[in-house]
């Protein structure tokens, strides 16, 4: 498995170079974390993570077809997403606001990274998370972690920033 500072220093310069950037479609759901309460990311394609969150973490659902969800840290959530509506059961409707930068794992990107089609590496939330060919690799504009979005997730979620 490689460490997230592994996987930054191979990804981060294509990344830099070669990788585009998008926003989000689709607006989420999210609420406030209870300390201790863990999150199995799960996609269309499988079990991609788990997190565990910490006291002021929000957990997000995506209105992907998987409703994938995962912890998000309140600095970044503060300025990923507004507050749409409220809802029920706890979860209210936020806009996305962010953007990331992004690289789709082709063949030839792999073969650069000097990595097989199907691998581990460590999470910026220090857990393992799995990537393959034609998902994504993706990083916040200030390039300071690098997480993994499944392809169909990926088409389903985002478009290109103009």
């Amino acid at each position: 498995m490689l460490s997230q500072e592994e996987l930054k220093s191979r990804a981060l310069p294509l990344l830099k170079a070669e990788g585009s950037v998008f926003s989000k479609k689709l607006n989420v759901l999210a609420r406030k974390a209870a300390a201790g309460e863990t999150v199995a990311t799960v996609t269309d394609s499988g079990l991609e993570t788990v997190n565990e969150a910490e006291e002021g973490d929000y957990i997000i659902i995506n209105k992907t077809e998987a409703g994938e969800s995962y912890i998000v840290k309140p600095a970044a959530f503060h300025q990923k997403y507004t507050l749409i509506k409220s809802g029920e059961g706890g979860f209210d409707e936020y806009e996305p606001k962010g953007k990331i930068v992004a690289l789709e794992l082709s063949s030839e990107i792999l073969e650069r990274l000097a990595l097989p089609e199907t691998f581990w590496f460590e999470a910026p939330w220090k857990n393992p998370m799995k990537a393959c060919l034609g998902d994504f690799l993706a990083s916040p504009p200030d390039f300071s972690e690098v997480y993994r979005i499944a392809r169909k997730e990926f088409f389903e979620t985002y478009i290109p920033k103009a």
